[in-house]
């Protein structure tokens, strides 16, 4: 299987069932907590609707007609300037270890940058050690205390980036 197998493409209305899904999977693979994650959160449900926003964008990845991953973009709550937030970037194990996280990480920063973002800022949480490197290895520093107000009070790590 190649990254060919895969096709990144922006969210569309009638995915929002199988992002969901995907959401709530690794959060539970992961043993994360159901509360104060995206697990709970009602924008996991309507993704779709959740990114037609402005200066909001957010991409799947689709395998054999499947959604089995993705990550977006939108501008930071409760914060001033121009710093957008990396969003819901979740990936079932199929696609792990392709090259598909910087693919679709690169895509969102090309496209902060069109909506002419500044910084990138994202958290996560201390024990998803794949996703902390695969950010450090995209330019994502870490920070002390996190930025704005995301609500997602069991993420504990924050990082950012200069666009």
């Amino acid at each position: 299987m190649t990254t060919e197998d895969f096709i990144i493409r922006e969210i569309q209305q009638k995915d929002n069932p199988e992002i969901a899904h995907v959401i709530r999977s690794v959060l539970v693979e992961f043993g994360a907590p159901k509360i104060g994650t995206a697990y709970e959160d009602k924008a996991t449900d309507q993704m779709f609707e959740n990114y037609q926003k402005p200066r909001s964008s957010y991409f799947v990845i689709e395998h054999k007609n499947k959604i089995v991953g993705g990550v977006g973009i939108a501008l930071l709550d409760n914060f001033e300037g121009e710093t957008c937030e990396l969003q819901k970037m979740y990936f079932l194990p199929i696609t792990r270890g392709k090259g598909l996280g910087s693919k679709l990480i690169t895509k969102c920063l090309e496209k902060a940058k069109a909506l002419n973002y500044t910084h990138c800022y994202l958290e996560t949480m201390p024990y998803m050690d794949a996703a902390r490197a695969l950010y450090k290895k995209n330019g994502f520093i870490n920070l002390d205390k996190p930025m704005g107000n995301t609500g997602h009070y069991s993420c504990s790590v924050w990082m950012l980036k200069e666009i």
